[in-house]
């Protein structure tokens, strides 16, 4: 008699520390308002870093000073732009509660972690080799094994399920590709020697294996970014006798990995059974702007918002000087440094990803219609 009422005692006791400490497992659970996005994993170069590279010994590629961050709410991130980048805007649509934070900064972990973190690095590529001119880099490769070993079990942790349960409800985003080319390629790297269709075609095979990494570890939606014109950039135009326009040699390169890319989304979709990609075409979004910019409201679409230090000044043609002049209206400037876009041009890139009904713009749908998949 006594056992059973100690047994009728627990479970009471149970169910009462259950309606004060509910289950953390929330492996199928969405956000009240039917957005099926619960956060984002991100992946690729300075284009949508966070400010991984402010934690990096011996890297060159930092933007942990002023004038960049100079709109940013807490100023200096380590961004490469005066504000907010793609992934900061994009998950505003996505209605996430916070930034998305950089995964080697050290209080990334627990908690934090819960709605996503970006392991992109300035100056990174595809290849593992990309970026040794700007010192210490983490390429793609050890960006997914950092999320594979470090993050997928913390999160796992955090969220009380296996990863594969939670992570289809996570956005993938994957930009990189362009420094492959820039600080690599063209740079007269290790694989230099072959054409320009065969370093393609190697870097997107290689690229198509590293989805499939990640398809395996549970994730199913992607969202793909495409190179942009880095031809028409302040740091290309400076450094060619095409000063009046777009270098159209580097610009060719970004078409032709680019046309790969979106292939690919038409190709991986079937072999990955329940993934679903989009195909955001940055190039083209920021080509409209150059080539009319009064129409999209913008003025300078050639020069650098900042001050930025040439190869003779002992720069690289690419950063803002310390502390160097900048521009007052930063929001009628494509570009904020020699290579980077302004955050008024990241907002239409962000805008565009999440609800173009343009194929030409995202493929096939927009990241809107993504996340009710």
């Amino acid at each position: 008699m006594a056992r059973k009422i100690c047994q009728v005692l627990l479970v009471f006791c149970f169910s009462l520390l259950s309606s004060f400490f509910p289950c953390s497992c929330n492996c199928s659970k969405t956000k009240e308002d039917g957005n099926k996005i619960k956060g984002m994993f991100v992946f690729g170069s300075s284009l949508v870093d966070n400010g991984n590279n402010n934690f990096l010994k011996n890297s060159m590629a930092k933007a942990d000073y002023l004038p960049y961050g100079i709109d940013f709410p807490y100023g200096p991130s380590g961004r490469f732009t005066n504000g907010k980048n793609v992934i900061d805007l994009l998950g505003e649509y996505l209605e996430l509660p916070y930034f998305i934070p950089a995964f080697t900064n050290p209080s990334t972990k627990g908690r934090r972690i819960v709605h996503g973190v970006n392991y992109a690095s300035g100056a990174s590529g595809i290849l593992d080799d990309t970026g040794s001119i700007a010192g210490n880099v983490i390429n793609l490769n050890q960006q997914i094994r950092n999320f594979e070993k470090v993050t997928l079990p913390d999160l796992e942790a955090q969220m009380g399920c296996r990863g594969r349960e939670v992570l289809a409800d996570f956005l993938f985003v994957v930009g990189s590709g362009s420094n492959d080319y820039s600080f690599n390629y063209f740079m007269g790297g290790s694989t230099s020697n072959v054409s320009i269709e065969a370093f393609t075609t190697n870097l997107t095979a290689t690229l198509s294996r590293q989805l499939q990494k990640l398809y395996d570890l549970g994730g199913r939606k992607f969202m793909l970014i495409s190179m942009n014109p880095i031809g028409c950039s302040p740091m290309v135009r400076a450094n060619s006798a095409m000063a009046k326009g777009c270098y159209q040699y580097i610009n060719r390169a970004a078409h032709l990995f680019n046309h790969h890319l979106k292939s690919l989304v038409d190709v991986i979709m079937p072999q990955l059974p329940g993934s679903h990609f989009v195909y955001l075409n940055s190039y083209k979004i920021i080509r409209d702007i150059i080539k009319i910019p009064l129409a999209k409201g913008f003025r300078d679409a050639s020069r650098p918002c900042c001050e930025v230090a040439s190869v003779a000044e002992g720069g690289n043609g690419i950063l803002c000087k310390r502390g160097g002049r900048i521009c007052e209206n930063r929001t009628i400037h494509v570009f904020f440094d020699g290579l980077h876009p302004t955050e008024a041009v990241n907002d239409l890139i962000a805008t565009k990803a999440f609800a173009s009904t343009r194929t030409t713009e995202v493929y096939p749908f927009n990241v809107k219609q993504l996340t009710q998949l």
